[in-house]
C-alpha cells in the first residue's frame, strides 16, 4: 500500500467514526444498573463485562494501531470503573483522543505492515475496519441482553421497535 492509499483508506474507514461511537454509548447507557449482571446463559459475559469488552477492545485496537503492534491483551478494567457510568466515563476520556490520535497519522505510519497475531501483517490503517466489525458486533449483542431484558432498544441503523426511523426533516 502506498502512502497516498493510506492516507485514503484512512479518511474513508473513520468518516463515520464518531457516529458509531455515539451509538455504541446509547446502547451502554440503556444497560441500567441494577441490570448489569443479566447474561442470557451462564457461558458467556454479563451486560457489564459486555459493555467494558465493547469499550475496552476499541481503545486497544486504537493503541495497536497507533503503536504499530497489538498487545496480547485489551487494556484492564481499572479499579475505579464499577458501573455502566463509569465505563462510558473511561470511554468519553479515552476513545475520542485515540481516534484524533489516529487520524492525524502520517501516511507513511498508515501504511507500515502490522503484524496480528501470526496473520500476515497489513497496513496499520486496514485494521480500522476489524475494529469497526468487532465492535458492531459486540454492540449487536448488547442490544439483544437489552431487548431479552425486557427493555428499550436504541435506535442504531435507523430505527429500532423502542426508536422509530424518523427523517432529518421530520
Amino acid at each position: 500500500m502506498i502512502n497516498e492509499q493510506a492516507k485514503f483508506a484512512l479518511d474513508l474507514l473513520t468518516a463515520g467514526f464518531d457516529e458509531e461511537m455515539r451509538t455504541a454509548r446509547r446502547v451502554i447507557e440503556a444497560i441500567p444498573e441494577d441490570k448489569c449482571d443479566f447474561r442470557p446463559e451462564r457461558r458467556v459475559r454479563s451486560a457489564f463485562e459486555m459493555a467494558w469488552h465493547l469499550v475496552s477492545s476499541e481503545i486497544w485496537f486504537l493503541e495497536g494501531i497507533l503503536a504499530g503492534q497489538f498487545s496480547p491483551e485489551e487494556p484492564r478494567m481499572p479499579a475505579q470503573v464499577k458501573s455502566i457510568h463509569d465505563i462510558l466515563d473511561y470511554y468519553d476520556r479515552n476513545a475520542p483522543a485515540l481516534v484524533r490520535q489516529v487520524r492525524e497519522m502520517k501516511p507513511e505510519e498508515l501504511a507500515r505492515p502490522v503484524d496480528f497475531f501470526g496473520m500476515p501483517p497489513k497496513p496499520a490503517v486496514l485494521y480500522l475496519p476489524l475494529l469497526t466489525v468487532h465492535s458492531v458486533h459486540h454492540r449487536a449483542q448488547l442490544a439483544l441482553y437489552l431487548r431479552m431484558m425486557g427493555l428499550k432498544v436504541p435506535s442504531i441503523y435507523g430505527g429500532s421497535l423502542d426508536e422509530p426511523f424518523q427523517s432529518a426533516g421530520a
